[in-house]
C-alpha cells in the first residue's frame, strides 16, 4: 500500500483535526469573554463553552472511529444524479438575496431587508407565486424582527418602520 493510499484511508482525520482546532478556538474565545452578571445566572459564555466542548468531543469520537478502521459512506444520491453539474444559478440567486440583505439592512432596516432576503430565497429555490411569496416573506421577517427585538432583547435595525412598529 502506497503512502497516498494510506493517507486517503485516514483523510477523515483531517476533519477531526479541524473540528478540534475550531473547538479550541471557540473555548478560548468563550473563556476570554468578560463576566456579565445576569438575573438568570447564565452568562454569555455558557453557549460557546458548550459548543466548543461539543466540537472537541465530536473530533475525538471521529478520530477514534477512523483509527479503529471506520469509514464514512460515500454519498449514495438517493434521488439525485451525482454526475450532473451543480446548479450555479440557484447558488448565485441565493447569494444575491443574502448580499441584498447585507446592503439594505442599514438603509431600510431588518423588516424590509429581511423581506427581500426571504422572498429572494423563495424565488431562488423555485417558488413563483408572486402574490403569496412576498406576503409570507414579510410575515416571516416581521415575526423574526419581533422575536429578536422584543423577546430576546437583540435589537435589530427597524429602519423607516421604527415608529410604526
Amino acid at each position: 500500500m502506497t503512502t497516498v493510499e494510506r493517507l486517503k484511508e485516514r483523510s477523515e482525520l483531517g476533519i477531526s483535526v479541524l473540528l478540534a482546532a475550531l473547538g479550541v478556538l471557540v473555548l478560548i474565545d468563550a473563556i476570554s469573554l468578560p463576566h456579565v452578571p445576569t438575573e438568570r445566572g447564565i452568562g454569555p459564555d455558557v453557549v460557546p463553552i458548550v459548543v466548543g466542548s461539543g466540537l472537541i468531543l465530536v473530533a475525538a469520537l471521529l478520530a477514534r472511529d477512523v483509527l479503529r478502521g471506520g469509514k464514512g459512506e460515500a454519498e449514495g444520491g438517493e434521488d439525485i444524479d451525482l454526475s450532473a453539474p451543480g446548479d450555479w444559478r440557484t447558488v448565485l440567486l441565493l447569494a444575491a438575496a443574502f448580499l441584498a440583505n447585507v446592503v439594505l439592512i442599514g438603509l431600510v432596516g431588518f423588516p424590509i431587508s429581511g423581506t427581500v432576503l426571504f422572498w429572494g430565497a423563495a424565488y431562488a429555490l423555485g417558488s413563483r407565486n408572486f402574490v403569496r411569496d412576498p406576503l409570507v416573506a414579510a410575515g416571516l421577517s416581521l415575526v423574526t424582527y419581533f422575536v429578536f427585538n422584543d423577546l430576546l432583547g437583540v435589537s435589530l435595525p427597524g429602519g423607516p418602520l421604527m415608529g410604526v412598529l
